[in-house]
C-alpha cells in the first residue's frame, strides 16, 4: 500500500473520530443524553480500523481527552485536564479499543456485540464506590446499588452506540465501497 493510500485512510479515519468527539458536547446542552455519547464507538471504531494498534489507542484517548477538557471548562469555567476517576475512564476505554482490534469482519453484529462489551466493562468498573466517591457505601451492596443507579446511563451509552456506531462504522464502510484509497491491502486483495 503507498504512503498516499496510508496517509489518507489514517486522515479519515481521524477527522472521523474528531467530528464523533465533538458531538460529545451535545449533552452540555441537552442534560437529558447523558451518555449518550460516541466515545464508547470511537474507542471500537480506532480499534478495528486503524493498522497500526498505536494509533488504535492513541487517536481514540486523545479525542477523549480534548473533550472531557472541554466539557469541563463548559461545566465548571475551569480548564481542568484531569479529574477524579479519569484514570478508571480511559482504562475503560482503552479496554473497548482492545475490544474493537478484537472485530475481524464489521458487521452488524460483531460491531454491536462488540458495543455491549465495551458498555458492560464501562458500567462494571466505573461503577464500583471504592475506586472514589462516597454516594455509595463502600461494599458490595453498595456497588450493588451503584450499578442499579447506573442502568440509565448504561442504556443511553447502549444508544448512543447504536446511533454512532452506525454512522461511524456504517459510513467508513460505505466510503471503503466507494474509494478504493480506504481499503487496506488485504482488502485490495480480495
Amino acid at each position: 500500500m503507498t504512503s498516499q493510500k496510508i496517509n489518507t485512510r489514517n486522515i479519515v479515519l481521524i477527522l472521523m473520530i474528531l467530528f464523533a468527539g465533538a458531538m460529545r458536547l451535545v449533552s452540555y446542552k441537552y442534560q437529558f443524553l447523558s451518555n449518550f455519547t460516541p466515545v464508547g464507538v470511537i474507542a471500537l471504531f480506532g480499534g478495528a480500523y486503524f493498522n497500526d494498534k498505536w494509533k488504535a489507542y492513541l487517536v481514540p484517548l486523545l479525542a477523549l481527552f480534548a473533550s472531557d477538557v472541554l466539557l469541563n471548562y463548559l461545566y465548571t469555567s475551569k480548564w481542568t485536564l484531569f479529574y477524579d476517576g479519569a484514570a478508571w475512564v480511559y482504562v475503560c476505554f482503552a479496554i473497548m479499543v482492545f475490544i474493537g482490534s478484537r472485530i475481524k469482519k464489521v458487521n452488524f453484529g460483531t460491531v454491536a456485540l462488540a458495543s455491549l462489551a465495551g458498555v458492560l466493562v464501562h458500567w462494571l468498573i466505573m461503577d464500583m464506590p471504592w475506586l472514589y466517591g462516597t454516594l455509595y457505601p463502600h461494599t458490595l451492596a453498595g456497588y450493588g446499588q451503584s450499578l442499579l443507579a447506573a442502568i440509565p446511563f448504561e442504556r443511553n451509552m447502549v444508544l448512543g452506540d447504536l446511533v454512532y456506531g452506525t454512522l461511524l462504522f456504517g459510513g467508513f464502510e460505505l466510503a471503503k465501497s466507494k474509494y478504493a484509497m480506504l481499503r487496506t491491502k488485504a482488502e485490495l486483495a480480495i
